[in-house]
């Protein structure tokens, strides 16, 4: 008799994106008049970077012939893109990476989901609340949680971000074992200091740990004084596993590339304390299981650190963020409580009640979609996020439909 992995029937009913493009669908088919912004979900709007396309339609024009074509690429990715990564995202910032520590993939979803595979059941984990949920739901689904009750799962160090902290969690009051950060964060858009973000690295050389630190939003940094990367910290190579996004900044979320940075320099344990290289351990796990990202998509991201790719990047983001200042200046002449939208895309909004309500509110009344915050965690509960990923004219049609709802 073939049976279940019983872990998987813990987990929540619905994944919250499908749970709102459920009822996005259900009010569209019983108002098919009505025109919806969308403002929820982070996928962004804008095309390519001409440069991407145009390295795009270069590389399918090789393996178009016989003496360019490539066929099985190096699972960690090609030399090429490898470099340029480490070159331009990393060693640019003072951050020691090498392009052998860089492992292209197919998005950082996949890859903060995958990396909890190479540790025991036994490992105690330590999540922030609110949360991207593919953290906490790839745990439950690997067995490291209890039961679900009353919001949270038994078993899982709840890092509370809140208005009191400024949305940055606090240190865990006991030793866990696996720490996962999002800065810029998805879904508060709060961010992180390099003191701040220190305290967190010295713990984890204290006690041991792993941080697992996604830092896909990291191009919408205006302030430079704020990290980009966690290895910019001292003693982070040991304890930090960073992970990184084409999506955002050059607009691949339906084409597909990200990569996650592993130090030599990084470990875990096994039972009996021995050390094990972590590098080498997804390298392992990386090869088994992942073919590799496709050379055109591969030399298209490339092609995002060219001279006029890096200009046409940094465009892009400017272009969202200005969507952002003006949520901001919106929802603050209406008087509500918010964070984020400085450095990062999201606006996480204090609508004073029950986040579901607040997004059926904004569905029916004005026909736009957030995204809502309790979705993300107990203490998301009364909250809902506004993404600045839409074109100038959508954000200003729907902060005008929200204003006259909401004024």
């Amino acid at each position: 008799m073939i049976t279940i992995n019983e872990h998987y029937l813990k987990l929540q009913a619905s994944y919250l994106f499908s749970d709102i493009a459920k009822r996005v669908t259900s009010f569209q088919e019983k108002n098919p008049d009505r025109n919806i912004i969308r403002l929820g979900i982070g996928d962004v709007t804008k095309g390519l970077p001409a440069a991407c396309v145009e390295a795009f339609h270069k590389a399918v024009d090789e393996m178009a012939q016989d003496g360019t074509f490539r066929g099985y690429g190096p699972e960690q990715g090609y030399g090429f893109l490898r470099e340029a990564i480490a070159a331009n995202d990393f060693q640019s910032r003072g951050a020691d990476i090498a392009a052998d520590e860089i492992f292209v993939s197919d998005g950082a979803k996949c890859d903060t989901g995958n990396f909890q595979e190479l540790f025991s059941t036994a490992t105690k984990v330590a999540i922030p609340d609110p949360v991207y949920p593919v953290y906490l739901d790839t745990n439950v689904m690997a067995g490291r949680t209890g039961k679900y009750e009353n919001g949270r799962y038994g078993g899982i160090v709840y890092l509370d971000s809140n208005r009191e902290n400024n949305f940055v969690p606090e240190l865990p009051k006991e030793p866990v074992d696996l720490i996962y950060l999002c800065f810029p964060n998805n879904p508060t858009g709060s961010t992180i200091s390099k003191d701040q973000l220190k305290q967190w690295v010295d713990y984890a050389r204290e006690h041991k740990s792993l941080i697992l630190f996604d830092a896909a939003y990291e191009a919408f940094i205006r302030d430079e004084s704020l990290p980009k990367s966690i290895y910019e910290i001292d003693g982070a190579r040991e304890v930090a596993i960073e992970f990184r996004s084409f999506s955002k900044n050059a607009g691949f979320t339906g084409t597909r590339c990200a990569y996650t940075v592993v130090p030599k320099e990084c470990r875990a344990y096994d039972s009996q304390g021995k050390e094990h290289d972590l590098h080498f351990l997804w390298n392992r796990r990386h090869c088994t299981k992942f073919n590799g990202v496709s050379y055109p998509v591969q030399r298209a991201a490339e092609a995002v650190y060219s001279e006029e790719g890096k200009k046409q990047v940094q465009a892009l983001a400017a272009y969202y963020m200005r969507n952002a200042d003006l949520i901001r200046k919106e929802i603050e002449s209406l008087g509500y409580s918010y964070v984020g939208g400085e450095n990062c895309p999201y606006i996480w909004i204090d609508g004073g009640k029950d986040s579901w309500q607040f997004f059926d509110m904004l569905l029916d009344k004005a026909g736009v979609v957030c995204t809502p915050g309790a979705g993300f965690g107990t203490c998301g509960q009364g909250y809902i996020r506004l993404s600045a990923f839409n074109s100038h004219e959508n954000v200003q049609e729907a902060m005008e439909r929200i204003r006259s709802v909401l004024g």
